[in-house]
């Protein structure tokens, strides 16, 4: 009753939870104190199987309730796979349950003699068993047509086989059982469907597979074509040497830089760039070098390690530029970089390594840099807001996206383009365009370029008067209107005697926000649309006027 070194052991309680009998490791004083407390004894008896770890031994407690006793039945020559599972599952012995008494997939089990030693309620019933007259049976003479009885022999699994029973047909599986490398019996689980409705339910998954993968690869197509040189529409002459000049450069693997003004579409000319590149097969990663906060560009540009500063994820982080390796960086408002960051890219490039924020090792990066900005690159650079050597670095190609009053051929094409996604995005169907609206549209400015004409279009198709498009629908909303009614070159009379050129372009730039601010109304994304510049830099501007 004192052998603590016993394998098994049984430990008996009173109702009020004091230990009245003990044998084997229920005499192990340690045990002995864990039942005693009430909290574990209280969620032992809820949980039914208790795992119990010593500095010496470990086991697994069943307790079963007899009267007003409970009965801990001690085991503790278990594999750790068993043992873990009933540390972490609270509800093991609901799962166990759910096993033997599940009514879609019966079980019997079968000695190394191949009598059954438990058929499962489900079996009983079918078979037409009282509960437990089938325990001790050889298991031919219970279920007919069985194979169990091979198993328990052979020690080979069978699995997925069909067996008539009863005169139904029905899947099942039977798997041998091994104790110290011999077989010790052998357990035959029945899924109580047809072979009809498992072979229905078999076509239907690979139907899905097959209409996943198809998904899949039109999908991989879609992303590889939805930026390809037909994004860029027009046939132009200036859109035709763009085009060109992209398929020259996009195998080179080189920076590219690419200018034009708000709204000329850089970063579709970016996306064709990548998708001709040998990177084409790697998603491009975007920055927006304008919408990084000043305080949380170096994070987000080079990754950050776990608890560099407060608020950082526990695990760390992989920068923009560690995403981007194998693949394309494209740098949007590369013109609204600070000098700092300038420098620190600039190192990124030259050297190909990337260090953390808190780190202190360094990382290896392969990856295409395209920039893009709508910024006068080298008037920044000679008013020292530009590092000469890291324009150098990111412009050995520069492609120059043309405005589009230097494409007016265009703009049927556009529109059309622009109505047909309209329709599609809202399922409603598109109005036939006028053709004097092509000429009237060709003679206004078009501050905003290509954003600008789509949205003059999607405000005449909502507010149009008729079945068609006419120039009374867009003159409603006239594009002239949002142009700045502003001299374009300041006035020298207005200027002070003694400013200089900075000064006077201050001037001007801040006459112009402001008036731009009253017409749209203190719309700041307007605002910076209209007058071709990023919503930092207005910001910016609007912190110092």
């Amino acid at each position: 009753m004192k052998d603590v070194n016993s394998t098994a052991g049984v430990v008996v309680t009173d109702a009020e939870g004091r230990i009245v009998y003990a044998a084997g490791r229920g005499t192990d004083a340690r045990l002995g104190a864990l039942v005693e407390d009430k909290a574990w004894r209280t969620e032992a008896f809820h949980r039914r199987i208790m795992p119990v770890a010593t500095s010496d031994w470990k086991a697994i407690v069943t307790w079963v309730r007899v009267n007003e006793q409970h009965v801990g039945i001690i085991v503790d020559e278990i594999p750790d796979t068993v043992f873990e599972f009933t540390a972490a599952v609270d509800f093991a012995w609901d799962i166990i349950h759910h096993i033997l008494t599940d009514p879609f997939d019966a079980m019997t089990v079968v000695d190394a003699d191949a009598r059954v030693a438990f058929l499962s309620p489900v079996h009983e019933n079918f078979f037409g068993f009282s509960t437990g007259a089938a325990i001790g049976r050889p298991v031919g003479s219970v279920i007919e047509n069985t194979r169990l009885d091979r198993v328990a022999k052979t020690g080979k699994a069978e699995i997925g086989d069909v067996q008539r029973m009863r005169g139904q047909d029905r899947v099942v599986s039977r798997i041998p059982i091994f104790r110290d490398g011999s077989v010790v019996g052998a357990i035959g689980r029945v899924m109580f469907k047809s072979p009809e409705q498992v072979q229905a339910l078999n076509s239907r998954v690979n139907s899905l597979e097959k209409e996943l993968e198809f998904y899949r690869r039109e999908a991989d197509v879609l992303r590889r074509e939805a930026f390809d040189l037909d994004t860029i529409v027009g046939k132009s002459e200036a859109i035709r040497r763009l085009k060109e000049d992209i398929v020259r450069v996009a195998p080179l693997d080189i920076p590219v830089l690419i200018l034009g003004e708000s709204g000329t579409g850089k970063e579709l000319v970016a996306h064709a760039i990548h998708r001709l590149s040998s990177r084409q097969t790697e998603k491009m990663v975007i920055v927006n070098s304008a919408a990084l906060p000043s305080s949380l560009v170096e994070s987000e540009l080079f990754g950050y390690e776990p608890g560099s500063f407060t608020g950082a994820d526990r695990k760390g982080r992989r920068g923009k530029f560690e995403h981007a390796n194998g693949s394309s960086l494209f740098l949007d408002e590369i013109g609204d970089m600070q000098l700092d960051v300038q420098a620190k890219l600039l190192r990124v490039l030259q050297d190909g390594l990337v260090q953390r924020v808190g780190g202190d090792t360094y990382r290896e990066v392969d990856f295409r840099l395209i920039a893009a900005t709508n910024r006068d690159l080298q008037n920044l650079v000679s008013n020292e807001r530009f590092r000469l050597d890291f324009y150098y670095r990111i412009s050995p190609i520069v492609l120059n996206v043309p405005p589009l009053h230097e494409r007016l051929d265009d703009i049927p094409i556009l529109l059309h383009k622009f109505l047909s996604e309209f329709g599609s995005r809202h399922q409603m169907a598109v109005p036939e365009i006028d053709e004097e609206v092509y000429s009237y549209l060709a003679e206004q400015q078009w501050p905003g370029n290509i954003r600008q004409l789509r949205h003059a279009m999607e405000r005449a198709v909502i507010f149009r008067a008729g079945d068609r498009l006419r120039v009374a629908d867009f003159r409603r909303f006239d594009p002239a209107e949002a142009t700045p009614n502003v001299p374009l070159e300041p006035k020298i009379g207005d200027m002070e005697k003694g400013s200089n050129l900075q000064n006077a372009i201050a001037r001007v730039e801040d006459h112009l926000i402001r008036e731009a601010l009253v017409r749209c109304k203190g719309n700041k994304k307007r605002v910076a649309e209209e007058l071709g510049i990023s919503r930092s830099y207005l910001y910016k501007k609007l912190g110092v006027s």
